[in-house]
């Protein structure tokens, strides 16, 4: 079985050090989780980097951000700039998961982070083989909240347990 790294540490380790995200199956249309998770992530600071091949194919943007076919494909354009992907968010089905893992670690990704619902232990396995932290059912945009303050102020139990309250987020 995998060993998923997903204690409150390591969660805010990776959200921390993690600033550009690239979102394979980053949905143009608003109100899919995926726009609203990466517009949160965008609006709280973090560069998204759509992985989007329809969109890319007509050479459109996602929130703003030029669309890739691919993982390998926005890590060479980013390069290009002297930027790197630290991490690699995936809404996709669990069968299609495989093969970003592979780029991902091509890549160099310092994480492999599957959304909700979504699982896949070889590929968990073999991402974590070659150094990546590997996050599976859990959604960037809900740890990000209940780690750094964002859903304390409505009211819901975070489970974390803290007698300060940020009075800035960290970055």
């Amino acid at each position: 079985m995998l060993h998923t790294p997903d204690t409150i540490s390591t969660l805010r380790h990776l959200l921390t050090a993690c600033r550009t995200i690239a979102v394979v199956g980053l949905s143009p249309q608003w109100h899919r989780p995926s726009y609203f998770a990466a517009k949160y992530m965008q609006a709280h600071g973090y560069r998204i980097v759509p992985v989007n091949p329809l969109v890319a194919r007509e050479g459109g943007q996602i929130l703003g951000e030029t669309a890739y076919a691919s993982v390998t494909e926005a890590a060479a354009a980013l390069a290009a700039q002297g930027l790197k992907i630290d991490m690699v968010d995936c809404f996709r089905k669990s069968e299609d998961i495989p093969p970003l893992a592979e780029e991902a670690i091509a890549i160099g990704a310092q994480c492999l982070w599957l959304q909700l619902g979504v699982f896949n232990e070889a590929a968990g396995q073999r991402a974590e083989a070659a150094g990546l932290q590997v996050i599976q059912n859990r959604c960037v945009k809900i740890e990000h909240a209940r780690l750094f303050g964002g859903l304390g102020w409505m009211g819901v139990n975070t489970r974390v347990i803290s007698a300060k309250r940020l009075r800035q987020l960290p970055y």
